[in-house]
């Protein structure tokens, strides 16, 4: 994917906000000892707020490279959906070599693998299928079976933008085609005013972030429908705080066609002038 440079992003400023969060976070984490829950890794969220919303939604991954890896294939929970073979005497039963194949690979950072039968049978009702998106930090699935996958994933994966990211498990070098989905970070268009793209975790340090963030944002041009000239702000935020603005478009940039109460109008409102008595 071919990178564009973000218009006037500040390196200074996208430092600042992150250096505010993590403190934030520290903060949170002391909190804990007074009885308060804390997630101890939390995602960095970059929230791109657009002057017009999309024509149309789409579930269909959006792919952002990142220097640093949003999953540690030691510690991250990988979920895999395999295609079942489709004859033999081991028809149905795919996953069961697709499994000990996965095992052979080191470092994979695959927990789990699931053939396309035992996820219609096992993960029927709604709560099996909610827990299963739960348990997960990403799911990776045979690009075959893609199309087959969301009438039997339901529409909590979705929801939670954890659908499954396609791998091209035809080739032999599965290793390499994992680690290439799990070096990414994905988005999805939606119907509103705003795409998230997940950038970090609090466990990454200051410049891993910085690093990640800056990545993502010079790859906006090539996601983000009409491209840069519809974006009209970008925040920064982690799972629990407030989003710090680290771009904001220029008022003269804001296209007049937005309606009234979005953040792009907001921006463009200009002051009303006061009247001077006369003395």
């Amino acid at each position: 994917m071919d990178k564009l440079p973000a218009p006037k992003l500040k390196k200074t400023q996208v430092r600042k906000a992150v250096a505010a969060l993590l403190k934030h976070l520290e903060k949170e984490k002391g909190d804990k000892k007074n009885g308060q829950l804390f997630e101890d890794d939390q995602i960095f969220n970059l929230v791109v707020a657009l002057k017009r919303a999309p024509e149309k939604a789409s579930n269909k991954p959006i792919r952002i490279e990142i220097p640093n890896s949003m999953y540690n294939t030691e510690g991250a929970e990988v979920c895999l959906f395999v295609k079942d073979q489709c004859e033999g005497p081991k028809k149905g039963e795919g996953h069961k070599a697709a499994k000990q194949r996965v095992k052979s690979i080191e470092n994979s950072g695959v927990s789990k693998v699931i053939g396309m039968s035992k996820l219609k049978a096992n993960y029927f009702p709604f709560e099996a299928k909610r827990k299963l998106c739960d348990a997960y930090d990403l799911f990776l699935a045979d690009d075959r079976i893609i199309p087959s996958l969301p009438k039997l994933i339901g529409k909590t994966f979705f929801k939670k933008k954890k659908q499954p990211i396609p791998v091209d498990l035809t080739k032999k070098d599965w290793g390499a085609q994992i680690k290439k989905a799990m070096n990414a970070t994905y988005t999805f268009q939606s119907e509103g005013s705003c795409m998230n793209v997940r950038v970090a975790r609090s466990s990454h340090d200051e410049d891993e972030i910085v690093a990640n963030i800056m990545a993502a944002a010079e790859q906006l041009g090539n996601v983000v429908p009409r491209k840069w000239k519809n974006i009209q702000a970008l925040y920064l935020k982690t799972t629990d705080s407030v989003s710090l603005p680290i771009f904001v478009a220029r008022p003269e940039e804001v296209s007049r066609i937005d309606t009234p109460g979005t953040i792009a109008a907001a921006v463009a409102e200009k002051p009303k002038k006061r009247k001077v008595a006369s003395s």
